[in-house]
């Protein structure tokens, strides 16, 4: 068999269907045991490249509830943190302490909004990011 050129290659791939072209990559993966990298991600990362600012665009699903100031009723702020995460007494008064810190991240719009009220219910001061 004679050695085609990367020319000769890219011809026979534009030749190809999208679900032609998909079943070789999956073929070749399988073949050298790699796996390609998303087309979409390259797009995105180059700097200035006409489709990298569309994702900014699309609208945002997940949010960061982040506190910004403990309020006059520390422990209540206290109580609602420990209700809202995993953490234990101290962390959630180190948390409290510590402010501003991110009490949520990477939650959904409803979850965060609510998460947002009990705090501000508590006294707390809160952003969604």
């Amino acid at each position: 068999m004679a050695k085609l050129s990367q020319d000769d290659l890219l011809a026979q791939f534009e030749e190809m269907t999208l679900i032609e072209l998909s079943e070789f990559v999956k073929a070749f993966e399988e073949k050298f045991d790699v796996t390609a990298a998303a087309p979409a991600a390259v797009v995105a990362a180059a700097p200035g490249a006409p489709g990298a600012a569309a994702p900014a665009e699309e609208e945002q699903d997940e949010f960061d509830v982040v506190l910004t100031g403990a309020g006059d009723k520390k422990i209540q702020v206290i109580k609602v943190v420990r209700e809202l995460t995993s953490l234990g007494l101290k962390e959630a008064k180190d948390l409290v302490d510590g402010t501003p810190k991110p009490v949520l991240e990477k939650v959904n719009k409803e979850q965060a909004e609510k998460a947002a009220e009990s705090l501000k219910g508590a006294g707390a001061s809160v952003e969604v990011k």
